[in-house]
Parts: C-alpha cells; sequence; structure tokens
C-alpha cells in the first residue's frame, strides 16, 4: 500500500488482503480458529516466532484489514477493532490504569463514557475528577502525582464544544500521562487527534464509519509500543473482539466514508443557518460557524465542521417534543452519522441518566435538541424543518 495514497483511496484500496482466488470484494473469514500444517507450526505461531491468526478473537483477515484500513486513514502504527465503540472506550482507558491512579476527563461526554471514568474506574480503586474541558488551565488544576490518564470528546456529545487537543497533550506529556480523544463527531476525515500530540484515539465505527445503520463496531489506534504494552493482553484475555461479518460490513461502509460525510456536513451547515434565522430558536451551535464559542480552536484543529447540529428551542421540552414528533423526512433516533438525517432529545435519551444539575452543566436543557444530518436533499430537510416548526408553540 502507498503511503502517498489520499484518504479516498486508501479507504477504498488500504489493507486489502486477497486470498488465493483473487476476490475484488474483501472476503469474509466466518471462522473461530485457525489449522496449521505441523504441531511445529502451532507452537512456534503461539511462541510469536512465526505470523499468523491464532484465534478469532484475538484477530481474523477481515479485521485486520478493517484495522489497517483505520490505521491508514488516522496515521497511526496499530489498531484493535472492537465489539462496540464503547467496548473500544472501556477498553483503551482500563487497559492502562490500576488501583492508586487517577483519570482527568472532560466533563462534557457521551453517557456511558461519562459512567466507565465516573462509576466503573473507582469500583476498582481507579480515582476520577471530571472537569470543564474548554479551559487549560481546569485540566492543569486537576492534575495529580498519580495522574495517568486524559480523557475528552471534542466535538462533544450532544453540545458540541471543542477542546484544545494539542493543549491537553502537552499537560498530559509534561506528567508522563497518556491523553485519549473519542473523535467519533470529528470524523477522522475532519480531526486528526494523533498529529494534535493525542496518544491513544478511539471511535464508534457504528457510526460514521458504517454510516447507514447496519452494525455495532469500535476500534482503537495509537503507536505500536503503547498497544503492545497495555492493550494486548487485554485486548486478548477480556474478548472485547469484533465479529468478522461486522468487520466486512464496516469495510464496505468505509469505502463510501468522504463522499457520504462531505453531503452530511454540507446539510448540516445549510440547516444550522436555517435554524440560527428561526424565532422559536433559542441558539444554534454548529462547528462550522464563525459564531461558535471556540471558533479559533476549530479553526486550529479542524478541516471541516460536523454532521451534527445542536440547537435549543425557547419551548423547553414540550417545543422539542412537538418538533421531533411533527418532522416527517428526519426520524427520531439516538444514533448518529448515518445517511438518514437522525434527531434526538439529549435530556430524554442519550444523557437521562445524569442529573438536572450535571445535564445543565453541560449546556444541555430541557429545549435542546441534536440533529444528525444524513445524505438527503437539502431543501427537502429543511422544508421539513420549517413545517415541523409551525407545529410549535411560540
Amino acid at each position: 500500500m502507498s503511503k502517498t495514497w489520499r484518504p479516498a483511496t486508501q479507504l477504498v484500496h488500504g489493507g486489502t488482503l486477497r486470498s488465493q482466488y483473487g476476490e475484488t470484494s474483501e472476503a469474509i473469514y466466518l471462522t473461530q480458529g485457525f489449522v496449521y500444517d505441523t504441531s511445529e507450526a502451532a507452537e512456534a505461531r503461539f511462541k510469536g516466532e512465526t505470523d499468523g491468526f491464532i484465534y478469532a478473537r484475538y484477530g481474523s483477515p477481515t479485521n485486520d484489514m478493517f484495522e489497517k484500513r483505520m490505521c491508514a486513514l488516522e496515521g497511526a502504527e496499530d489498531a484493535r477493532a472492537t465489539a462496540s465503540g464503547m467496548a473500544a472506550v472501556a477498553a483503551a482507558v482500563l487497559c492502562q490504569v490500576k488501583a492508586g491512579d487517577h483519570i482527568v476527563a472532560a466533563r462534557a461526554l457521551f453517557g456511558s463514557c461519562r459512567w466507565v471514568v465516573e462509576t466503573l474506574a473507582p469500583k476498582y480503586g481507579v480515582e476520577c475528577t471530571l472537569v470543564d474541558g474548554r479551559d487549560l488551565a481546569n485540566w492543569e488544576k486537576a492534575i495529580r502525582p498519580n495522574t495517568k490518564v486524559f480523557f475528552l470528546e471534542s466535538p462533544t456529545n450532544p453540545t458540541l464544544e471543542v477542546v484544545d487537543i494539542s493543549g491537553v497533550a502537552k499537560l498530559a506529556n509534561q506528567v508522563g500521562a497518556k491523553l485519549i480523544v473519542d473523535n467519533v463527531f470529528a470524523t477522522p476525515l475532519f480531526q486528526k487527534p494523533l498529529e494534535l500530540g493525542a496518544h491513544i484515539v478511539v471511535y464508534s465505527a457504528t457510526k460514521h464509519i458504517d454510516g447507514q445503520g447496519r452494525c455495532l463496531g469500535g476500534v482503537v489506534l495509537a503507536d505500536k509500543a503503547w498497544i503492545d504494552e497495555n492493550l494486548h493482553d487485554y485486548f486478548r484475555h477480556t474478548g472485547p473482539a469484533m465479529s468478522p461479518f461486522n468487520a466486512w460490513t464496516l469495510l464496505k461502509g468505509i469505502e463510501t466514508l468522504p463522499l457520504r460525510v462531505r453531503q452530511q456536513t454540507e446539510n448540516a451547515a445549510k440547516i444550522a443557518d436555517f435554524l440560527a434565522e428561526q424565532g422559536k430558536v433559542a441558539k444554534v451551535i454548529y462547528p462550522g460557524r464563525k459564531d461558535h464559542p471556540q471558533a479559533e480552536i476549530i479553526a486550529k484543529q479542524m478541516t471541516g465542521g460536523s454532521t451534527l447540529v445542536c440547537f435549543e428551542l425557547k419551548g423547553g421540552k414540550e417545543a422539542a417534543f412537538a418538533l421531533q414528533n411533527a418532522l416527517e423526512i428526519i426520524k427520531i433516533s439516538n444514533n448518529l452519522g448515518d445517511s438518514k438525517s437522525l434527531i434526538t432529545h439529549p435530556a430524554t435519551t442519550t444523557h437521562k441518566n445524569l442529573t438536572e444539575e450535571a445535564r445543565a452543566e453541560l449546556g444541555i436543557s430541557p429545549g435542546t435538541v441534536r440533529l444528525s444530518a444524513g445524505i438527503e436533499d437539502t431543501d427537502d430537510l429543511i422544508e421539513d424543518f420549517a413545517r415541523a416548526l409551525t407545529k410549535v408553540s411560540a
């Protein structure tokens, strides 16, 4: 594979392994185990003296192709594909901490991500401090002698806050900690956390990478040394492996990632501009708009906007529900990154388990709505919103 290939080419051809039959589409290797010509060959494989696959929980040819393709796109040395995005997050965090260690995480996290660092990790003696990630001073103040991990999303779910990744990475390096970045909302096309100094990147491949609502998946990417020293044994022994069928499905999805994300982003930007002009909308947050609170950081670390739009309706939960229920094209769903436009009410779905106070800290009000723009015709989507807004009381 040529290192000079551009992303669109890498996503079609990167990491491809062909069998003796020379298939055009990647093969699905639906097998649990692998056979060896001799006992000596099996022994050498288990010792690591020869390359090859041992057991599907450790890896398979189909998963290997997906991992290599993601590495080519992300600029990472190595990767492990997982059964879901949360499996990737949990593995990336837990594989490198022990009792007595300390995690600093941005408070603006997906609900399940917060649960991993705020509830699960402390059960095993790992301390956690949540900070307002927008201010680097908060990260610095939270550092302790036992701080081992920094964790953030940028842009965040659902309010699309942006964190200065390079700034946090520098602080992590000063104390020998590792920075994990959940890069789902930016996609690997618009933001490169490893280039900005992050040490580990995680994705829910369920989102844009599949992009068509078909299967679950996740991936952890980092340098080979970190994966060998931290993730390798955790992955092998706890079993968060991706199904080869899902890996094959994701390989098909990733081929069209640039085409889909480009159209989704164009739609999101135009919808954000439309909503910003509506009297029933209190505010709109979109990384491509000049009025975004962290516009300067976005210009520094992102090469595109987002497929997501966050906006707040003046009428609270009643208005949000009325809008969502009146939409025809845009469907109510807590998923995102799909080719279909999807909308959700975070306070009653993705972030319902947070306290009212915690949601308020994150800027999630009863009127907050999150849109994931799809690839439909832009005018149809805007007209759908225009019709639905007439059902919302002023």
